[in-house]
């Protein structure tokens, strides 16, 4: 069965609002098995939004719309819907009167808004789709053999819809009784271009499982999805390709599925009964805030310096004038030093220091020269990194860069 997406919004083709909607139906469309090739987003214009109803459902056997079904001028795509098919609009009364009744006023003169009663107009011959955290109700309809099912645009209401109803109601009709599971591998400090390489003929050859590769924020992550009558059917066959992955890829897997690396972090340092710490200068706390981002952070995190400050770099973390002097802020030996006081500063077990030149000006070494540090109580150790792209995505990546990098060293302890 295919599906098609379409989202109504002038605001996301001006950039001003995310289409997280689409990723959202995306993302459960591939779990649930179903095959989606076209996504669509047109702006609140009812002859565009008109045409788009009408090539995608030639195309495809369900077009999922969200937005424009609001009580304001601008939300028709319940009429664009009824022009695509042919449809005339009828306005059910029992809603219209329950919209009336459940009215609650901002104060004691303000009067029902009449606007509201557009949310009780649908295509004829529409089933209503319950919408229980707003007042738009969704609808599902036929246009020629495509089913069309609109829903809200508000990202909560069209969740709670499509999670409750909509998926369900698609396994049936698709007769969709088999298990898709996904498998997904992270791994840090290989490029997405060597990871492909690493794997080429094992994507080449996939058909059931097969592999997908996502990069964000310097992780690489490997998707394994296969089809079976049951889960563990499923699993089976992800298994054999999942233990080739590991082996070829080794220490570069790092999680899977939504396990984070500061969930392995503090694993590892909680089976210790180790203590953690950050000196930061260019990431301004990155790092600690990623560490402290889980419940239960206190269990391994005392605490951070944000030491951004040439002499609290010094006062603070005992970073000797000599070194910096010699070889400057931006250096291996100052972010050494920086750890090595942060360690004793904060009395943890490991710590890990930041220092670089994150831009846009550059500090003694081009833009996008970041050195992280981590000194554990068997090793200290420090690296070089050369971020691409603007000051934030240089901040962030590093951040991430920070977290592994403490992951190898307590690996090599």
């Amino acid at each position: 069965m295919i599906v098609e997406i379409l989202a109504i919004g002038t605001e996301l083709l001006l950039g001003q609002i995310t289409n997280t909607n689409a990723t959202n139906i995306a993302t459960r469309l591939a779990d649930n098995g179903f095959t989606h090739l076209h996504q669509v987003v047109v702006g609140d214009n009812a002859d565009r939004m008109k045409v788009a109803i009408a090539e995608a459902t030639a195309r495809a056997d369900v077009l999922i719309i969200t937005g424009g079904i609001g009580p304001t001028a601008d939300d028709i795509t319940r009429e664009a819907v009824a022009s695509a098919g042919n449809l005339s609009l009828v306005f059910d009364e029992a809603y219209g009167d329950q919209l009336r009744g459940s009215w609650r006023g901002h104060g004691p003169n303000d009067e029902f808004p009449e606007s509201n009663l557009r949310q009780a107009f649908r295509p004829d011959g529409a089933v209503v789709i319950t919408n229980l955290k707003g007042s738009a109700p969704g609808f599902r309809v036929t246009i020629g053999a495509c089913e069309v099912i609109s829903l809200p645009g508000v990202p909560a209401e069209m969740l709670s819809m499509m999670d409750e109803v909509v998926l369900p109601y698609l396994r049936v009709k698709g007769g969709n009784k088999r298990a898709v599971v996904s498998r997904m591998l992270r791994s840090w400090g290989m490029s997405e271009a060597k990871v492909g390489e690493d794997l080429q003929d094992l994507f080449d050859s996939s058909e059931n499982p097969t592999i997908a590769f996502l990069a964000s924020a310097g992780e690489i992550k490997i998707r394994i999805t296969a089809l079976a009558d049951s889960d563990t059917a499923a699993r089976v066959l992800i298994e054999p390709v999942e233990t080739e992955i590991r082996q070829r890829l080794g220490t570069h897997i790092f999680g899977a599925d939504d396990e984070t690396i500061e969930q392995v972090i503090r694993i590892d340092l909680e089976s210790r009964g180790w203590t953690i710490g950050t000196a930061e200068s260019a990431t301004g706390g990155l790092v600690g805030r990623r560490l402290t981002s889980l419940p239960g952070a206190s269990a391994t995190f005392r605490g951070s310096v944000v030491a951004y400050a040439t002499d609290l770099k010094t006062s603070i973390l005992g970073v000797p004038e000599q070194t910096l002097a010699t070889y400057g802020v931006v250096s291996e030996q100052t972010a050494e030093a920086m750890a090595a006081g942060a360690r004793r500063v904060l009395d943890v077990d490991v710590a890990v220091a930041v220092t670089g030149s994150a831009g846009p000006v550059a500090l003694e070494q081009p833009v996008g020269t970041m050195i992280v540090a981590v000194a554990t109580p068997r090793i200290s150790t420090v690296r070089t990194l050369h971020m691409p792209g603007d000051r934030e995505r240089v901040r962030v990546n590093t951040a991430t860069a920070a977290l592994h990098l403490i992951r190898m060293a307590l690996m090599e302890t």
